[in-house]
């Protein structure tokens, strides 16, 4: 498919409580390139990734979520998307370039679920990017769980519908994927593409606002996913599940906490998306297995526990 307009996940800030300690997870055992501390801030990027960095970490006194942020095929396409997300009622805000290192202007929105997102164009090329003329499949051999690259959020809320209509009429998002309580007709978690990956992001049915469920890096292959947990064991990580298997989406997973307590997960495969596939729908009494699809059953951690 010809991707336009929004292009994929760019980046998202995290706050943590310990940046030495945050940055030794993330790049020693996640294993993504530091590309450098500024004012509090530490900037990565993952092996496979040509953009500056896709991850930041703040150090506060409390984790959780700042921002997620798209990247746009051309900056004429922030002013369309600002038209239209005021259209919706939606605020928007110009942020000029310059406020993250490497980044060029940006709009920000806040959704009905209080989280922040940016939409970004420009951004410096990683100095450790991927090669482009006779390229080795990497510069430099990849460490840690080797992830190759940011790839989604899952963000909890409470009207998760209203925040998913804002992705589908204002930047031309899909829905690819629905865990529904049709006895109340309460949309648990909606799933959504703007490539043709089965998810970019996902909102999760919660009962506070601005909540960050995980963060997911992405890994090459089943075998990759089961090395990250030999690294969890190794390493004392906390494991929250797996490895093992989502119903939604098909992708194969293992959950873990970084030192501040943020869920992480590596996630590998997962079903290819175009926009005129039908939406797959999952009720609320399969929920069990449309998450966690070989245990058939969801921990009261999995569903509880967010940053």
């Amino acid at each position: 498919m010809a991707v336009t307009g929004v292009l994929r996940p760019g980046y998202v800030q995290l706050r943590v409580l310990d940046l030495d300690e945050a940055i030794q997870h993330y790049r020693d055992r996640i294993g993504l390139n530091l590309v450098g501390v500024e004012a509090g801030r530490a900037f990565f990027q993952a092996f496979d990734e040509f953009d500056r960095h896709s991850i930041i970490l703040r150090e506060a006194d409390s984790p959780g979520f700042d921002r997620m942020a798209f990247k746009v095929a051309k900056d004429s396409d922030l002013d369309h998307f600002a038209e239209r997300l005021l259209g919706l009622g939606v605020h928007v805000d110009n942020i000029p370039a310059g406020e993250d290192p490497g980044v060029g202007r940006k709009i920000r929105f806040n959704t009905p679920t209080n989280h922040v997102f940016d939409l970004y164009a420009e951004m410096e090329l990683s100095e450790t990017g991927p090669a482009v003329r006779n390229p080795d499949i990497w510069l430099a051999e990849p460490r840690g769980m080797r992830a190759t690259r940011f790839d989604h959020c899952a963000l909890n809320g409470k009207d998760v519908s209203a925040t998913a209509k804002i992705f589908v009429e204002a930047l031309d998002f899909s829905v690819t994927e629905e865990l529904i309580d049709e006895a109340s007709d309460t949309r648990i978690g909606i799933f959504l593409s703007c490539s043709n990956k089965a998810h970019d992001v996902a909102f999760l049915d919660y009962a506070e606002d601005g909540r960050v469920h995980h963060i997911s890096f992405n890994l090459e292959s089943w075998h990759d996913v089961g090395h990250a947990a030999d690294i969890i064991s190794r390493y004392d990580i906390s494991l929250d599940i797996g490895p093992t298997r989502h119903g939604i989406t098909r992708g194969q997973t293992i959950y873990f906490f970084d030192p501040s307590g943020n869920r992480n997960e590596t996630f590998s495969g997962g079903y290819t998306y175009y926009p005129d596939n039908p939406r797959r729908i999952w009720q609320a009494e399969n929920a069990g297995k449309a998450i966690f699809y070989y245990e058939k059953a969801l921990t009261d951690r999995f569903m509880t526990v967010n940053t």
